[in-house]
């Protein structure tokens, strides 16, 4: 992306105000696994996040989340145990994109359910 990109658009990556705000003002707190950097104010009361790619708040870990929001004060490698081996990675909203679910009616898989297997029964008002 050329300069006039990284000066007028937000959602690819941090602007030039924001990259100069975090160069000059914030104190990088970390990074996650995504690649994403945090930062703080000098005086915590602000929290940001510049994102590695798109600028997508699903993409924020639920750690890191946490830790934006103020309900956590460390670092989320400092409080959190370590990840245990059942624990699946956080994903992002596929909501849009290719990996999106699609259930077997989906007009995207051809429109087609499956029909009703007779466990189904309308309500009627009259039906007492």
């Amino acid at each position: 992306m050329g300069i006039l990109g990284k000066i007028f658009t937000w959602w690819d990556g941090a602007t030039i105000g924001t990259s100069l705000y975090s160069w000059r003002k914030g104190k990088s707190v970390g990074q996650d696994d995504a690649g994403n950097s945090y930062y703080e104010s000098a005086d915590g009361k602000r929290r940001w996040v510049i994102y590695n790619g798109a600028n997508d708040a699903s993409r924020v870990s639920p750690d890191w989340h946490g830790w934006l929001h103020g309900t956590h004060d460390g670092n989320p490698e400092s409080y959190l145990p370590p990840v245990r081996g059942f624990e699946a990675p956080a994903i992002p909203n596929l909501t849009g994109t290719d990996n999106a679910y699609r259930p077997s009616g989906a007009i995207e898989r051809g429109g087609r359910r499956a029909r009703a297997t007779g466990d189904y029964e309308a309500w009627s008002p009259d039906a007492s």
